[in-house]
């Protein structure tokens, strides 16, 4: 199997996915907010998911020694990572996330705005993940080990708050 794919098998189902939910917009426009919804919770999973392991990769790769075999290795994974799973997850994430805040409350309600303040806190970490992704490909990590434990927590700790706000709506 060739290293492409896995890659490819996703974007197809994302794809068929994606047309479904058209096709059901077309014929019964009310039935296309629970495809959406479906969509945006299946992207927000492959968006954390990578957003949880790809510090923890940084973890072991802060650790080996730069342009040996392991760190080569480690540059591969993370931007395999990032470019396959993280960024087009977060891109339907907030596609589908606005549409469902747009059409489903109307951009109303105080947990809503809350949420999404605190997805815009996630893209953050996402875009600092990012940047560190480019620095360790070029042998110009600073940061220790500790370091990165530390910031694998911070997309757990945002992931958790924002599942409160969506299913219990405090306020």
């Amino acid at each position: 199997m060739s290293a492409g794919a896995p890659l490819f098998r996703a974007f197809v189902a994302l794809g068929a996915l994606a047309v479904l939910a058209v096709l059901f917009f077309l014929i019964e426009p009310g039935d296309a907010y629970y495809w959406i919804k479906a969509l945006h919770v299946i992207a927000v999973i492959s968006w954390m998911a990578g957003m949880l392991y790809l510090p923890r990769l940084f973890v072991y790769h802060a650790s080996a020694v730069a342009g040996s075999e392991k760190s080569e290795t480690f540059k591969v994974m993370e931007r395999r990572l990032l470019r396959a799973i993280i960024n087009p997850a977060m891109i339907v994430t907030w596609a589908a996330g606005l549409w469902l805040a747009w059409y489903g409350f109307a951009f109303k309600g105080g947990w809503l705005h809350a949420k999404i303040v605190l997805v815009f806190v996630l893209s953050g970490v996402h875009g600092y993940l990012s940047a560190s992704v480019r620095n360790f490909a070029e042998d110009r990590n600073e940061k220790s080990a500790r370091h990165w434990r530390i910031v694998n927590e911070v997309p757990t700790l945002l992931m958790i708050v924002i599942v409160v706000l969506v299913i219990v709506k405090p306020f």
